[in-house]
């Protein structure tokens, strides 16, 4: 038994190879440095135009004046704002109706078709009439964002539900469960799964739908950041924010799996 742990702990030690050296939690970013090490040293020796391509020194020293100024994290501020509250709207109201036609067949019958219908529209088709409906202020954009963050919960959340194992229901009959404790113990737990992969992607529509509001009109925000930055073809610019894109999309996306971790530690999946 002893020699064959061994055995296994030495297998996958060869497979690891000279990650094994590096901690695992700086593997993550072992990609990204490698890529900026290329990108600087390609600007560097000069095969690609920096007015262009910023390297990514070019680009931190932007952001480090950005930052000194105050003007980043005003504009920072006011996207993180635009987000979470379209999220929070668009992800209560798709958890509140998933919950609703997941449960009630009366409920999926009339109301889960036209819902389906809806999602399949282009987001992006519908901004002239927000425009139209609602003007270019910030009652518009929470309303656009809440609705792309409304899909992914709700399909999610619905097929959590009805992914739920029969057999754990004839059990809840055997514990004479009633119907708030068949709900609150047994359905929502067992969905919880697709409902937190619902809410990651949301959250990742509803910083892509921020940026599309931003850029379609307003007057500040990183998004508003990025567009004055290319009429006056400041590329560094237009990188920082897109980096601080990439980051809080990044952070977020990973606040949501250390729930997953926290609240889904009960399963036993593969893990690679």
């Amino acid at each position: 038994m002893n020699g064959q742990t061994i055995e296994r702990k030495g297998s996958r030690s060869n497979q690891e190879g000279w990650l094994g050296v590096i901690p695992k939690r700086l593997h993550a970013w072992l990609l990204p440095v490698a890529i900026a090490i290329v990108w600087q040293a390609s600007g560097m020796l000069g095969l690609i135009s920096e007015s262009l391509l910023p390297t990514p020194v070019a680009i931190g020293k932007q952001f480090v004046l950005l930052a000194a100024s105050g003007e980043l994290f005003t504009h920072l501020g006011i996207s993180v704002y635009r987000a979470m509250t379209g999220f929070a709207l668009g992800a209560a109201t798709g958890l509140a109706l998933g919950l609703f036609t997941g449960l009630g067949k009366l409920a999926e019958k009339t109301l889960d078709p036209t819902l389906q219908m809806l999602r399949t529209i282009p987001l992006l088709s519908l901004i002239p009439l927000f425009i139209l409906w609602f003007g270019v202020g910030e009652f518009s954009k929470t309303l656009m964002i809440a609705l792309g963050a409304f899909f992914p919960v709700y399909v999610n959340t619905f097929l959590g539900i009805r992914s739920v194992d029969r057999k754990l229901f004839d059990v809840a009959r055997t514990f004479q469960f009633s119907r708030y404790q068949l709900i609150v113990r047994l359905i929502v737990p067992s969905a919880l799964p697709n409902i937190l992969l619902g809410v990651r992607l949301s959250l990742g529509v509803a910083w892509l739908v921020l940026v599309v509001a931003e850029l379609m009109g307003a007057s500040a925000g990183v998004g508003y950041m990025i567009q004055d930055a290319r009429v006056y073809m400041q590329t560094d610019i237009v990188f920082v924010g897109i980096v601080i894109f990439a980051v809080i999309g990044k952070l977020s996306d990973s606040l949501v799996r250390l729930l997953e971790r926290r609240w889904l530690r009960w399963r036993d999946t593969f893990k690679g």
